[in-house]
């Protein structure tokens, strides 16, 4: 009992006085338990994006094998690499990054296939990237390898041609082929989103190389990443020791050396460091794509509306008419000669020609356009469907070939008339391409199949460069102005003086004094190249112009530039 005003006697248990709950309040209650003002909305989850679902990346980390491979040939690739002139280090470069690369696949093959045979009850990572829908078959894996060859080839024509356009087109051609040698993409749509990889592979693949890095397992071979590095650093080690004896024990000896090492100056390192960024980066994310490539085979469109047979049928005969009607003049011109035209018409060779191509150029380009709406478009349900569009696109584009042919005779009086150029004769090439591609069309439209189309276009394109490559451009260009002054006596010697170095023995055959007013230039333009920018048609030039100065000396250049 208390009295009023007291205070309170705490009460007694079994093992001495009690605090009441609310004298000494026990620790507070968890966040979670803790009423909250207002209701909490839950996480909703990002659905996966387009790339996330066909490209989910690998699994594990990196293989110490294949990071060892990426970082020699990055080494390798920016120690060899030009760029001032186009030379035999870009193709040790090119063979060096797919070696790199081939060494990736080849482990993520065999990883594949040692997962796939373990008798493990769950599936391993490696063995659902070799199952997953989509992975690449043995199709796909001959395509990416006829990529890759393409690319290589393009690569090494700076090694064989001194034409520095012509390298410029090269490699962006090999640019686009070893996408695809990476990606594998074959549809339309897989071809495009292909292109698109590359950048975010690269980003992507930091903590897939971070991981193998931390990782530190063995590879196949039981060889892990402190081996590697560490055998990789007694190599440098053993070659910089002896390769410094050497190079002070013959002259001869050291020169050589002096050729292969980069240039150890401030500028050159900062740029060697600049360049292997680049270049260890790129191939970083190929490496990441062929670890496992996306799944690109499904990309392609929805099934579209059929149009109505006159909806599409109408407009279709209509320009068939007057694709016969051009196509009738054309062959009056092709069988009359030019003279008949220009004569009919009043016109020059340089209205008639050059006013005519340009038109006829975008023509054959809008008309792939429109076979490839009209074929997408138009309805094959009926047998009758079928074969109206067999007969009307596959009139289109024969006539379409005849529309190329006047194009390209077009461009064969101009060329007569004023001269060969580069621009005449990539313009004339790209017309042959075209050409070529109205054929593939034709036969598209008679099987009514095109899913092999999209890849032949790149590919007839890859040998078009290659080709062009082969003919040698600018040598084929001075031949035939040469030529042409030899029975007109007309020559541009300002616009053959600005060919590249593999002009140089089509312009020896010019006479005196027009010979050496066209090479002098060129000769000036011909030092001494080191080994890693060693190119065959520079080599050339030079043996050339020692002759050709050898026998004709400074001889006299009149100041008229045009013959």
């Amino acid at each position: 009992m208390t009295s009023p005003g007291s205070t309170p006697l705490p009460a007694t248990g079994p093992t001495g006085p009690q605090v009441p709950p609310t004298v000494r309040p026990g620790p507070a209650a968890p966040a979670a338990a803790r009423p909250q003002p207002w209701p909490l909305t839950p996480a909703v989850p990002r659905p996966p994006s387009l790339i996330d679902r066909r490209w989910p990346g690998p699994s594990g980390p990196a293989r110490p094998l294949v990071l060892a491979a990426l970082t020699a040939a990055a080494v390798v690739g920016t120690s060899t690499l030009t760029t001032i002139r186009p030379g035999l280090g870009w193709l040790v470069a090119a063979l060096a990054g797919t070696a790199a690369l081939v060494t990736a696949s080849v482990v993520r093959s065999r990883t594949s296939s040692s997962a796939a045979a373990a008798p493990a009850p769950t599936a391993t990572p490696a063995a659902a990237d070799a199952a997953r829908p989509g992975a690449t078959g043995a199709p796909g894996r001959v395509a990416q390898a006829a990529w890759a060859v393409a690319t290589v080839a393009l690569v090494g024509v700076g090694t064989v041609r001194a034409a520095g356009w012509l390298f410029a087109l090269c490699l962006l051609a090999a640019a686009v082929t070893g996408t695809l040698a990476v990606t594998g993409g074959r549809s339309p749509l897989g071809m495009l989103l292909a292109a698109t990889l590359p950048p975010a592979a690269t980003v992507r693949a930091l903590p897939w190389a971070v991981r193998g890095l931390r990782s530190g397992r063995p590879t196949g071979s039981g060889i892990e990443v402190g081996r590697i590095i560490t055998s990789l650093a007694i190599s440098v080690g053993l070659l910089l020791l002896f390769g410094v004896l050497f190079s002070s024990a013959d002259a001869v000896f050291a020169d050589l050396v002096t050729g292969l090492l980069p240039d150890i100056s401030a500028p050159g390192v900062i740029g060697w460091a600049f360049r292997l960024l680049l270049i260890g980066g790129g191939l970083l994310g190929a490496a990441y794509l062929v670890s496992r490539p996306p799944d690109l085979d499904g990309l392609r469109p929805g099934p579209s509306r059929p149009a109505h047979r006159l909806e599409w049928t109408l407009p279709l005969v209509l320009l068939d008419a007057l694709f016969a009607a051009f196509v009738l003049v054309q062959l009056t011109v092709l069988f009359g000669g030019a003279g008949h035209v220009l004569r009919t018409a009043g016109l020059t060779y340089a209205e008639y020609a050059r006013g005519g191509f340009w038109q006829l150029l975008a023509v054959t380009a809008l008309t792939l356009l429109v076979i490839a709406i009209a074929a997408r478009r138009a309805p094959k349900a009926s047998r009758a469907d079928r074969l109206l569009v067999r007969v009307l696109l596959g009139t289109l584009a024969a006539l379409s070939l005849v529309i190329v042919a006047s194009a390209l005779y077009r461009m064969q009086v101009y060329a007569d008339a004023y001269g060969a150029t580069r621009l005449r004769l990539v313009v004339a090439t790209a017309e042959l391409w075209l050409g070529l591609l109205f054929v593939l069309v034709g036969v598209a439209v008679v099987r009514l199949r095109a899913d092999w189309l999209p890849r032949l276009v790149i590919g007839t394109a890859v040998l078009a460069l290659l080709g062009l490559a082969v003919v040698n451009p600018d040598r084929l260009i001075a031949d035939r102005n040469v030529d042409r002054y030899l029975e007109t006596g007309r020559l541009d010697v300002n616009h053959l003086s600005g060919l590249s170095a593999d002009a140089v023995p089509a312009l020896a055959r010019l006479p005196e004094p027009m010979r050496i007013c066209a090479l002098r230039q060129l000769a000036a333009e011909q030092p001494g190249d080191g080994f890693w920018a060693t190119n065959l048609g520079r080599e050339r030039a030079r043996r050339d112009l020692d002759k050709v100065q050898a026998t004709a000396g400074l001889a006299y250049c009149p100041d008229p530039q045009r013959w």
